[in-house]
C-alpha cells in the first residue's frame, strides 16, 4: 500500500500529531512523554512568538489508513540572518521502521524547504533553543528527560541512508553527587568572589524573583552566555515573556542559584528540578484530571527521588574560565545530595564545549546519552 503525506494545521490536528509520539512509544520505559497542552501552544502559530519569523509546516504520514509518521519543517529567518545560512529545519520527526515512511516524510520536508528557497536542511531542532533538539544516536536504553529527545535505535540509520550527515553533536552525562565540594572548587570560587566582588543570591520566593526583575535578567544573560553555540537565536522579548509564564511557577527555588555583580548585573546561572521523568511518564502528558498531582510532587521531591536534572548553566562570556562556574556547584552540589538526590543528569552539552564538560572533571561521571543534529544538501536526491 503506497504512504500517503497530509499536511495539518488545525488544534486538533496537531493535538493528534503530539499523541502520535504517546502511542508510538507506548510502553517504551525510557522513553518520557510531552504534556499534551504544553506541546499544542508550542505548534500553535496563535500562542509561540517565534512564529513572528518563523515558516512551518507539518505532516503526517498513513499507510494502510493508519497514521505511521509525523515531522514538521521550520525556517527560522532570524537565524539565517544571524548565521548567514539559507537552512530549514526538520523536528518532531517519528516513524515506523519501515524505510518507505521515513524516505516519504522527508522527501515531504525536503520540497516544502526547497520551495522556500532553502539551500539545506538540518535537525531535528525546533522554534528555539528551548525546543528538543539533536536525535538519540547512543544511550537507547538510558531514562529520558523532560527536554530531550528518545527515539528508536533505528532513526538514525534512516535518516543517514537518506543522506543526512553529522552536523553536530551533544552529549550528556550522568554525574554522582558529592556530600562535601572539593576543595579546589572551594578556592577557585572564593578567589572569583572576591576578586571580581560578586554575589551568590538564593530566593525564598517566585514574588522575589519577579519584583527584582531577575527573571528577565536571566533570560538576557542565557542570550549572552549561549550566543555562539550551535545554532542558536537570541530569545526575542515576547519570546521570554512567553517562556516565564511557563517555567518561573515552576521552578524549585532550592535548585536556583543566581552570581550578580556589584551593580547588580546577572553573571551566571544554574536552574535544576527534581526529575519529572517518571511523574510524565506517570501522568501520560495529561494535566487532568490527576496528572498535575504527580508532578506536583515530583517539583516539591515528594516520593522516590535519586536524580536531579541540570536544566540551564549559562555564564556570561567574559566572565568564562574565570571560576564563576565553581560558585554555582559550590551552593547546587551540596544541596542535591542534601535533598537526597545522589545523581545529576547534565542534559546536553556540545561535545565541542570542553569548557562545560572540564567542571564535571572533579566529580564521578560518565557519558552515557549522545545525540546529534543531521544536515543535507538540498537537491541531492539518493
Amino acid at each position: 500500500m503506497a504512504i500517503s503525506i497530509k499536511e495539518i494545521s488545525t488544534r486538533s490536528e496537531i493535538r493528534k500529531f503530539i499523541k502520535f509520539a504517546h502511542r508510538h512509544y507506548k510502553g517504551n520505559p525510557c522513553y518520557v512523554p510531552t504534556l499534551i497542552t504544553e506541546e499544542t501552544d508550542t505548534l500553535s502559530p496563535k500562542k509561540n512568538p517565534a512564529f513572528e519569523f518563523c515558516d512551518h509546516i507539518y505532516y503526517m504520514a498513513y499507510k494502510d489508513g493508519k497514521p505511521v509518521g509525523r515531522i514538521a519543517g521550520i525556517i527560522n529567518h532570524r537565524s539565517n540572518e544571524i548565521w548567514n545560512e539559507k537552512r530549514a529545519r526538520f523536528g518532531w520527526v517519528e516513524f515506523t521502521d519501515d524505510s518507505e515512511v521515513s524516505r516519504a516524510l522527508f522527501e515531504a520536508i525536503e520540497n516544502w524547504a526547497i520551495s522556500k528557497g532553502a539551500t539545506a536542511i538540518h535537525g531535528p531542532l525546533g522554534f528555539s533553543d528551548l525546543d528538543y533538539e539533536g536525535m538519540l544516536i547512543e544511550g537507547f536504553d538510558q531514562l529520558s528527560t523532560m527536554v530531550t529527545i528518545y527515539n528508536y535505535s533505528y532513526y538514525p540509520s534512516h535518516i543517514e541512508n537518506l543522506g543526512y550527515a553529522k552536523d553536530a553533536d551533544w552529549i550528556e552525562f550522568r554525574i554522582k553527587t558529592m556530600k562535601e565540594v572539593p576543595e579546589r572548587y572551594l578556592r577557585v570560587a572564593e578567589i572569583a568572589r572576591k576578586r571580581h566582588n560578586l554575589t551568590v543570591r538564593k530566593f525564598s520566593s517566585v514574588k522575589e524573583i519577579r519584583e527584582n526583575r531577575y527573571d528577565r535578567k536571566i533570560f538576557h544573560l542565557l542570550n549572552e552566555s549561549y550566543a555562539q553555540l550551535y545554532g542558536y537565536v537570541p530569545l526575542t522579548d515576547a519570546q521570554i515573556e512567553y517562556y516565564l509564564k511557563i517555567y518561573i511557577p515552576m521552578l524549585y527555588l532550592d535548585f536556583v542559584t543566581l552570581v550578580t555583580d556589584a551593580n547588580d548585573n546577572a553573571i551566571a546561572v544554574g536552574i535544576a528540578f527534581p526529575s519529572l521523568s517518571r511523574a510524565l511518564q506517570r501522568c501520560g502528558g495529561k494535566l487532568l484530571p490527576f496528572g498535575f498531582i504527580h508532578l506536583l510532587r515530583a517539583l516539591k521531591a515528594k516520593g522516590r527521588r535519586d536524580t536531579v536534572d541540570l536544566y540551564l548553566i549559562g555564564v556570561r562570556p567574559d566572565f568564562q574560565g574565570k571560576g564563576v562556574n565553581a560558585l554555582l556547584f559550590n551552593d547546587l552540589s551540596p544541596r542535591f545530595y542534601a535533598k537526597g538526590f545522589r545523581y545529576a543528569e547534565s542534559n546536553p552539552e556540545l561535545e565541542t564545549n570542553l569548557k562545560v564538560q572540564l567542571q564535571w572533571g572533579s566529580y564521578e561521571h560518565v557519558q552515557h546519552k549522545r545525540r546529534r543534529a543531521y544536515i543535507k544538501e538540498l537537491g541531492i536526491r539518493n
